[in-house]
């Protein structure tokens, strides 16, 4: 399979590799270079609405995540608080039934390790590793990624999906300067079975609270909870996913929240916190034979659920895009942004929206919170906000 110049992919997360595998599946060659040493994402959670696991299944993975994931069949929410439930939404089945494919929850780790399997099982020598790419050249017909090491590597063209922090698109179009939003989000595992029963329940739970917030789903077949949480504060401003904090300055964040939820802390072996950033859709992603997919140009703040999703059609897309334009894929990167730029844009909006519902200084007493949950939260509005998220069919974008 391999070409004379294939297709470079610089960065292997979870959008880099599904990228890889719906190039690879149309016939087009493909090398994708990874600046860690070692193959692994980080350990948290992540959440496939049916937009996303429909393109995972058009790729032939369902079998492979059906081994791994967890189906839940509802959500809730709980009062931060006093710990009064309301049933959310209904998923499992009714997901099915309403979208044609189910919402579904991961470990990262457990995803990225399918679509590893999946390249290497088209072509086993697809991913480099330990390649730091810190520069580029491009020219009429080609382009040249130089890596740290020394090292250069020739391509028809590059596509970066190498993240928040885009080495990419800095070389494309300089340093961002990313918003602060004052918040402060944490995250952690915790094995199932350290868990009482009423928390150890297969469904994905949201505490909302005044100036915090609460979320965990069970990951891993059940293994595993997920916790997520994210507070209002602003002595932190580093973005990073891999800085360890305690459980005491977590606890100390949420002090006076509901023991349910110092359960979950207590249970944690190493919780980490990064500051959240927000930064504005891009007026473009694309130079000549070079463009960007997922947090590499619509990084997208975590209340809508849908980060790792975005990333995941964006490959289909442009997976197609370049097959359909494959003599000429400045064309097919310019057809790739048209169809997906509008769409990402919406989505980084509208999750940078929902923060203030989350937050809504209506959370602080049960009272006002009932209000809330029937003026905002209810099934019947949460379908009119989110209708459009799920049903979009990335599989069936005309190109």
């Amino acid at each position: 399979m391999a070409s004379v110049n294939p297709i470079l992919i610089i960065g292997g997360g979870i959008g880099g590799l599904t990228t890889a595998v719906a190039l690879l599946q149309r016939g087009l060659d493909v090398v994708v270079y990874e600046q860690a040493p070692v193959l692994r994402e980080v350990g948290a959670g992540v959440q496939i609405g049916s937009n996303g696991t429909r393109v995972l299944f058009a790729l032939g993975l369902e079998r492979a995540l059906r081994k791994l994931q967890v189906l839940p069949p509802r959500r809730q929410l709980r009062h931060w608080r006093t710990g009064e439930t309301w049933n959310w939404f209904d998923l499992g089945a009714a997901s099915v039934e309403r979208f044609g494919t189910p919402h579904i929850l991961m470990h990262r780790n457990d995803l990225h390790g399918i679509l590893v399997e999946a390249v290497r099982a088209l072509k086993p020598d697809a991913i480099k590793l330990g390649r730091k790419c810190v520069s580029l050249e491009q020219r009429a017909d080609a382009v040249t990624a130089h890596f740290a090491s020394g090292e250069a590597a020739d391509g028809e063209c590059l596509i970066g999906a190498d993240g928040i922090h885009s080495q990419i698109r800095q070389c494309l179009f300089g340093a961002g300067k990313p918003e602060f939003t004052g918040s402060v989000a944490w995250r952690g595992l915790i094995a199932m079975e350290r868990l009482p029963p009423h928390l150890s329940q297969l469904v994905t739970t949201n505490w909302l609270g005044p100036h915090g917030h609460v979320l965990h789903y069970p990951v891993r077949r059940g293994e595993l909870m997920n916790f997520i949480s994210i507070v209002e504060r602003d002595d932190w401003r580093v973005e990073s996913w891999i800085v360890e904090g305690t459980r005491e300055e977590l606890a100390a964040d949420f002090r006076g929240w509901h023991a349910d939820v110092h359960s979950f802390i207590d249970n944690i072996d190493t919780p980490y916190k990064w500051a959240l950033l927000a930064r504005g859709p891009m007026e473009r992603w694309s130079k000549g034979r070079i463009t960007l997919l997922g947090d590499a140009c619509h990084p997208t703040l975590p209340f809508l659920g849908q980060g790792a999703v975005m990333a995941i059609e964006d490959a289909y897309v442009v997976a197609a895009c370049l097959k359909r334009y494959s003599a000429d894929p400045e064309t097919a990167f310019a057809r790739y942004e048209e169809i997906r730029k509008e769409r990402t844009a919406a989505v980084v909006r509208k999750s940078h929206e929902n923060r203030w519902h989350v937050f809504s200084p209506a959370l602080a007493d049960s009272g006002a919170l009932a209000a809330e949950v029937a003026r905002y939260w209810q099934q019947e509005h949460v379908k009119e906000r989110l209708d459009w998220l799920y049903q979009y069919d990335a599989t069936a974008i005309a190109v």
